[in-house]
Formats: C-alpha cells, structure tokens, sequence
C-alpha cells in the first residue's frame, strides 16, 4: 500500500471512529463530532516511503522549561493546561494557552518555558518523522 492510499485509509478509518453512535455515561447516544484546533500548510514534513507517528505529553511544574533545541520535522503541540511560552529564535515569543496549538517549525532554534508562579503546564505532543529520527536536537 503506498502512501497515499495508507493516508487514505487511516483518514477512512477515523471518519468512521468519529461517526459511529456512542453510548455516554448518561445513557445518551449521539454522534462525535471533531473540533479543528488547527490548520496549518507546512514545510519539512519527512519524504520517505514510511513515517514514524509519535504522540507525546509533558509535563511542566511552574519556572520549568525545555533544552535549547531544534526539531527536524514540524512538531504540534497542544496545550492542555496552562500556557506555554515558545521562544523561536530570530522571532517574538509565542503564547499557547489551554485549548490552542501551535505547529514548531523544523530546523528553528528554541526553547519552551512555564512562566507561571503556580500552575502546572501539560502538553500533547504530535510529531512525525523519519523511522528512528530522534525527537529534538539539542543547540547551544
């Protein structure tokens, strides 16, 4: 199966997933529908026959932050509680808060912090990379 016709039943797959009656705690079926968080046209995304889906958390006490580093494909990260502040260097910082995403660019030297006092930071991660591709690398 190529790739197109692999993304294609993945997609087929999830729609049916998504569309299918469920039976909630309260005894009510209905349908789920997905939200769009974001949409977004990137670059760098890994060109070879096959790609390795990662879905990563973190956790983030407050004053915690991330190693100086670089992705070498995009990586989405949503935000599940608190906000997340992005520093990209050559450009202002970035703002995510509870609810939001933000896709990272590849190749872009960064760090990301928890600047609040008091609250936790809890992230869910998307990345997709060639098989066996490290997550980051760190930069100094």
């Amino acid at each position: 199966m190529d790739q197109t016709a692999s993304a294609l039943a993945l997609a087929s797959l999830l729609c049916l997933a998504m569309a299918s009656p469920t039976a909630g705690a309260n005894g009510h079926g209905g349908l789920a529908k997905p939200e769009l968080v974001r949409r977004e046209v990137v670059q760098g995304m890994p060109r070879g026959d096959s790609q390795e889906i990662r879905v990563l958390t973190a956790t983030f006490q407050p004053g915690d932050s991330t190693m100086f580093h670089t992705h070498r494909s995009p990586v989405t990260v949503y935000v599940l509680e608190g906000q997340f502040t992005l520093e990209l260097e050559g450009r202002p910082p970035v703002m995510v808060r509870a609810g939001e995403a933000y896709v990272e660019p590849p190749q872009v030297r960064m760090t990301g912090f928890n600047r609040s006092g008091n609250q936790p930071l809890k992230v869910l991660i998307f990345y997709v990379s060639d098989p066996g591709t490290p997550f980051l690398d760190e930069s100094r």
